[in-house]
């Protein structure tokens, strides 16, 4: 009797030590600098499985979507060459209603501003050697039109909003497809799989081939 309770008090002592101790711990903390029960139980197994590495997992996991939620931001914050008038630093009525969307964002905006390079400027026999440089100042010039044209915008505090340049591909999908899927959402979009050549399905069991019957009056095969 007196082995089965010492047992249970030293199963007690050991499980309330596991407890106080958890996934943290620094080591060394005993008395004389000696270790502690946390040191001597963590060299047998890990206290903080499986919550340790169900974390890794998940931020394994979550890693690629929250790049493409990155990427994804970037472009929408990115002031396209098409919201400026080809090959000056002025912006279109597009490109004010996209700033002014941006400016419009809630809780607040994001303070950084992208620009496409200035690839909308051509180059020719006469500028091929300096247009690395005209672009670059078509781009500064750019930056401080945003910048000036933000200033009017008016919102709920002062924002001061920083620009970058960068030259990503341009987003979009193929005219045809949106085209065929706007105008079939009128009366509810389907999609189409076709087969090859042949009409009927072939079973996969071991009776005949399933074909659609005759049409009324057709002369029977």
């Amino acid at each position: 009797m007196t082995r089965t309770i010492r047992a249970a008090v030293a199963a007690a002592i050991l499980t309330s030590g596991l407890c106080s101790v958890g996934c943290v711990g620094t080591g060394g903390n005993a008395p004389n600098g000696g270790k502690t029960l946390g040191d001597h139980t963590r060299s047998v197994y890990d206290p903080c499985y499986p919550e340790r590495y169900n974390h890794a997992a998940r931020q394994a996991v979550l890693a690629p979507f929250a790049q493409q939620v990155h990427n994804g931001h970037v472009l929408n914050q990115t002031i396209f060459t098409y919201y400026f008038e080809a090959g000056t630093d002025k912006l279109t009525s597009a490109g004010t209603e996209k700033l002014d969307s941006i400016a419009g964002t809630r809780p607040a905006p994001d303070p950084r501003i992208y620009i496409q390079s200035a690839t909308d400027l051509a180059m020719t026999d006469a500028n091929a050697a300096k247009i690395v440089a005209l672009r670059g100042d078509l781009d500064a010039k750019r930056a401080v039109a945003i910048q000036k044209y933000l200033a009017t915008v008016s919102a709920f505090a002062p924002i001061s909003y920083e620009v970058y340049v960068h030259n990503p591909a341009t987003p979009g999908i193929n005219s045809e497809f949106a085209g065929s899927a706007y105008r079939a959402s009128a009366t509810g979009y389907r999609g189409n799989i076709s087969g090859g050549g042949g009409g009927g399905a072939t079973s996969t069991g071991g009776g005949t081939a399933l074909t659609a019957p005759p049409a009324a009056g057709a002369a029977p095969r």
